[in-house]
């Protein structure tokens, strides 16, 4: 969310990119949602949160995806993690001709217990989206199937 809410107010447009599930696979990972499901929790948070902004989903079938080569992109936000990529994304963009990006780095935002709050925490049940511990029977309820 932090992400989001940096983007958001950097730009009236803010393209978020969605690893695909082949790139996923290749950087040995196993997401448990489908790129489309995946998108679709996106798309809620982004209607629920962040209502009437204008945003573009891209499929990222490698690090930054086609839209970094692209003159009307002017800015990355990224974790310190991801930050060290920036690099490769403006050496593709000066072969084009474009000028680097404008780099802002978001750090972490903490749950209770000291670790970052994620999407998979949070669909795993250990935390909810502000950062607070689930109780263990709430995360036993949140596992069990749905009937109906």
């Amino acid at each position: 969310m932090a992400l989001l809410r940096r983007g958001f107010s950097l730009s009236d447009v803010v393209v978020i990119g969605v690893t695909s599930d082949s790139f996923a696979s290749r950087e040995g990972k196993s997401p448990d949602q489908s790129y489309l499901e995946r998108v679709k929790v996106i798309e809620r948070v982004l209607n629920s949160t962040f209502s009437g902004r204008k945003y573009v989903i891209v499929k990222l079938e490698d690090f930054f995806g086609t839209d970094i080569a692209s003159p009307k992109v002017e800015a990355i936000v990224v974790t310190r993690e991801t930050a060290a990529r920036v690099p490769i994304a403006n050496s593709l963009r000066a072969e084009k001709g474009y000028p680097p990006l404008k780099v802002e780095v978001v750090d972490h935002v903490l749950a209770v217990d000291g670790r970052p709050i994620s999407s998979t925490r949070i669909r795993k049940g250990e935390i909810d989206a502000e950062g607070r511990i689930l109780s263990q029977s709430l995360k036993m309820k949140r596992s069990q199937p749905r009937k109906g």
